[in-house]
């Protein structure tokens, strides 16, 4: 999403690729609006006290959107929203919404292949960044959050798993590094990590993240035909590009835990999902966004 200054003030509507022209292909106002107040609804009935988001433009967006959208539902407000610069040219970035206050939080869009070691592309020397967008990493209540969104696989399928497997190597490098020297450490990696359903045998590219050494898929609790929170609009593939992956120490101490999905705000043409769908909701559009919400609740007893 975008917040954009037009002649009749400011307006929130799809961060898209080139500038929005009054007239021009796409110029949907109206559904734009209802987009947001749908995703703003989605959010109302999870009520999460910690969100991670994803294609946000910047802080300016998600302030708006914060203060216009998820305040008018009458919901206990996110005093804590951060959406730092990324490295996409539309906007894509992550941000992240707590009602406790983050420690430490980093950004690493300007991180390098010099930095951590890794392969630059053919053509590119050390200093190419590593991340497509970002990895916003934060930690809230003793749990450390990896916010990521990867390169999506296309349209060079073969440069997409390139450049996946080498953010993949790169969180990984991240994860140990800030969880050296730490005796269990709770840390949990979310987002669209953007893996599309393989063949059997293919290798994925976020391999070095789901390795069992090193992480705890916590969608691996959920029964496979429950795992899915997109449809490629193209082939209609249902997929489950959104992740979460636990350091052990956090799936342990939360072993009863399981991930869940809220698809009320998913277009309705959807033949998958056949539960309640949110007022307004259209065949196609308005929808609250392509991808179905992925929460999980995490309580000490």
């Amino acid at each position: 999403m975008r917040l954009r200054s037009t002649d009749g003030g400011e307006r929130l509507d799809g961060a898209r690729e080139g500038d929005w022209r009054p007239g021009g292909e796409g110029e949907t106002p109206a559904l734009d609006r209802m987009d947001r107040v749908l995703t703003a609804r989605v959010l109302a009935e999870l009520d999460a006290d910690v969100v991670a988001l994803q294609e946000v433009f910047d802080q300016a967006t998600l302030d708006h959107f914060h203060d216009n959208f998820l305040l008018a539902e009458n919901l206990r407000p996110w005093p804590h929203r951060i959406c730092l610069p990324g490295n996409d040219g539309r906007g894509f970035d992550v941000a992240l919404m707590s009602r406790e206050a983050p420690r430490d939080i980093r950004s690493h869009a300007e991180l390098t292949c010099g930095e951590l070691g890794l392969e630059p592309q053919p053509g590119h020397g050390p200093d190419e960044r590593i991340f497509r967008r970002d990895c916003l990493v934060a930690t809230v209540g003793g749990i450390t959050l990896y916010v990521c969104h990867f390169k999506a696989p296309y349209p060079d399928a073969e440069r997409s798993w390139f450049l996946r497997r080498r953010e993949a190597q790169a969180v990984r490098m991240l994860v140990e590094r800030y969880s050296a020297g730490e005796d269990n450490p709770l840390w949990l990696v979310l987002g669209d990590l953007n893996e599309p359903d393989g063949g059997e045998g293919d290798e994925e590219a976020i391999a070095p993240l789901t390795d069992p050494t090193f992480s705890v898929d916590l969608l691996g609790r959920l029964k496979g035909e429950e795992r899915w929170s997109f449809r490629d609009p193209g082939s209609g593939a249902y997929s489950h590009p959104d992740a979460m992956l636990a350091s052990p120490a956090l799936a342990a101490r939360y072993a009863t835990a399981k991930p869940f999905y809220l698809r009320c705000g998913l277009e309705r043409d959807i033949a998958r999902y056949e539960g309640r769908h949110l007022p307004g909701v259209g065949e196609h559009r308005p929808h609250a966004s392509d991808h179905a919400v992925l929460a999980i609740d995490l309580h000490d007893d």
